[in-house]
C-alpha cells in the first residue's frame, strides 16, 4: 500500500511531540509539511532530519498555514492532523471544513496515542484557556511538594522558536542557563520563577527523551502545560484550572474541554476579581461534564511595589503577551492594579514600533495595554523602542518576569507579581494525597 501523505498543523509545540509519538519511523505515513499559525517567524524553517529519522533525509518543510489549501491540492494531501491548542471549537470546525473539502481527511490525536509514561509519579497542570493561572498554579504545587521532601522535575510545554537540533533536551538550573540557550522572553517567563525556587527545569523538542533525563534527577515530575493543551505524559495527579473571567471558554474551547474532563481536580481561579454569577457558572459547567473531580476555589492576589504612588498617574501596563493574543483576554493583572490605585492608562497603539505594530494590527481587541512579545531579540529590542516612545509616568510591568532586568527601560518602573491562594476547602494538598504518599 502507498503510504498515506500527511499535513500537520502546528505551532511549533504539540505539532513536533505528535510527530515523534506517531509518525516518526511509521512506515504507512509520509509527513509532507507542517504548517505554522500563533507564533511569529516560526513558518519558513524546516523540522531537521536529525530529529525526523530515517525516511525524511532533507527534513520536513515548516509551512504557512494560510497556504494550507493550495498545499492539500499540489501534494496530494491525504490527512491533515491538527495539532496546536487554545482554539475555539468553531474554529476547529472552520478548519475541519476547509480539509474536507480539499479532499482530505481530518484528524486530531487524542491524550492515549500521545502520552508518554513515566517510571515516576507525574502531576499534571494544564488550563482551559491560556491566562487562568496555570503558572501560578504549578509553582504552588511545586511549593507543597518540595516542602513535603520530594524533588521536583518540571517539564515545560514546548517553545522551540530556536535551533530545534540544539533544543532537542533542554536543562535549566540557572539564569546563566538560559542566557546560554538564548531564551525568548516567553520562555523565560515560564522558566524563571521555577528556577527561583530551586526547581529543575526541562524542555525542547522530542520529550521522550526530555522525560528520560528529567526522571535521573527527580522523585516527582511536573508538567507544567502551555497554552491549554493536554499533557504529554500521563500523571497520577491531572489538575485543570478555569478562568471565571472568561465563563464558558471551559466547554467552548480545545482542547481546553479536554483538559475538564479529564482532570482529577478543576481550580476555579480568579474568585476574587470575578463575578459571583461567573463562578457559579463555570462550577456548573465542570459540574455537568466531570462531576467526580474536586473543585477548589482560588485567588489570585496581586501585590504591587509602591502602589500607593500610582494614583493620578499615566501609566503604560505591560501585560504577558500569550494571555492577551491567543489567549484572548483584553486585560490583566497590571490593568486590575492600575484601575484600583487610581491610575490613569496610557494607550501605547500609537507608539508601537515594528512588529509591535502588527500585533495591534492582527489582535485587535487590545487596547490601553502593550503585551510583551519577545519572540525573538529584534521583537525585544522593538518592545523596548516601543516603551521608550510611549508618553507615561511609570510603566507598570505585570509579567511573569521582571522586565527590567532583561532590557532597558527609561522611565519609572514597578511590578506586579501574583501567586495562588486557595480559598477554604479542598486545598491543593488533598489534590495531591496520591502523590504525597
Amino acid at each position: 500500500m502507498a503510504k498515506k501523505r500527511v499535513i500537520i498543523m502546528g505551532a511549533a509545540g504539540r505539532d513536533f511531540h505528535n510527530f515523534n509519538m506517531v509518525f516518526r519511523g511509521n512506515p504507512d505515513y509520509q509527513v509532507v509539511a507542517f504548517t505554522a499559525t500563533q507564533i511569529p517567524d516560526i513558518d519558513g524553517r524546516v523540522y531537521p532530519a536529525a530529529l525526523a529519522g530515517p525516511g525524511y533525509p532533507e527534513g520536513i518543510p515548516i509551512l504557512p498555514e494560510d497556504d494550507l489549501a493550495a498545499i492539500i491540492r499540489r501534494e496530494h494531501i491525504d490527512e491533515v492532523v491538527f495539532s496546536y491548542s487554545d482554539i475555539s471549537h468553531e474554529y476547529v470546525m472552520h478548519r475541519a471544513s476547509l480539509v474536507m473539502a480539499e479532499g482530505a481527511d481530518f484528524r486530531l490525536l487524542g491524550p492515549e496515542h500521545t502520552m508518554l509514561k513515566s517510571e515516576k509519579p507525574v502531576v499534571a497542570v494544564c488550563a482551559a484557556r491560556t491566562g487562568s493561572g496555570k503558572s501560578q498554579t504549578t509553582r504552588r504545587v511545586s511549593d507543597i511538594l518540595r516542602a513535603a521532601g520530594k524533588k521536583v522535575a518540571v517539564i515545560r510545554h514546548p517553545m522551540p522558536y530556536g535551533d530545534l537540533v540544539r533544543q532537542e533536551v533542554q536543562r535549566f538550573a540557572t539564569y546563566d542557563d538560559l542566557t546560554a540557550q538564548d531564551c525568548t522572553i516567553e520562555e523565560r517567563e515560564e522558566y524563571e520563577p521555577h528556577l527561583d525556587r530551586g526547581t529543575l527545569v526541562f524542555a525542547g523538542v522530542d520529550y521522550e527523551k526530555i522525560l528520560r533525563a528529567a526522571e535521573k534527577e527527580a522523585d516527582v515530575i511536573l508538567w507544567d502545560g502551555g497554552n491549554n493543551d493536554f499533557s504529554f505524559i500521563k500523571p497520577d495527579v491531572y489538575i485543570t484550572v478555569v478562568d471565571p473571567h472568561r465563563p464558558g471558554h471551559e466547554v467552548t474551547y480545545h482542547p481546553g474541554e479536554v483538559n475538564v474532563r479529564l482532570a482529577d481536580t478543576v481550580v476555579v481561579n480568579k474568585v476574587d476579581t470575578a463575578e459571583p454569577a461567573n463562578v457559579a457558572l463555570v462550577r456548573q459547567h465542570v459540574a455537568e461534564i466531570n462531576p467526580g473531580a474536586m473543585v477548589i476555589e482560588a485567588a489570585s492576589p496581586i501585590f504591587v511595589e509602591d502602589a500607593a504612588s500610582l494614583r493620578g498617574k499615566r501609566v503604560l501596563v505591560i501585560e504577558d503577551g500569550p494571555t492577551l493574543t491567543h489567549g484572548g483576554m483584553t486585560y490583566g493583572a497590571g490593568v486590575v492594579a492600575a484601575r484600583r490605585f487610581g491610575a490613569e492608562l496610557v494607550d501605547p497603539r500609537p507608539f508601537a514600533v515594528g512588529s509591535i505594530r502588527g500585533v495591534y494590527q492582527k489582535y485587535s481587541h487590545l487596547t490601553d495595554l502593550l503585551p510583551a512579545m519577545g519572540y525573538s531579540h529584534e521583537q525585544v529590542r522593538e518592545l523596548e523602542a516601543t516603551i521608550a516612545a510611549t508618553p507615561c509616568e511609570v510603566v507598570l510591568v505585570a509579567t511573569p518576569i521582571d522586565l527590567r532586568r532583561i532590557m532597558k527601560i527609561d522611565k519609572p518602573a514597578l511590578r506586579v507579581r501574583y501567586e495562588l491562594q486557595e480559598i477554604g476547602t479542598p486545598t491543593l494538598r488533598d489534590a495531591l494525597a496520591p502523590v504525597l504518599k
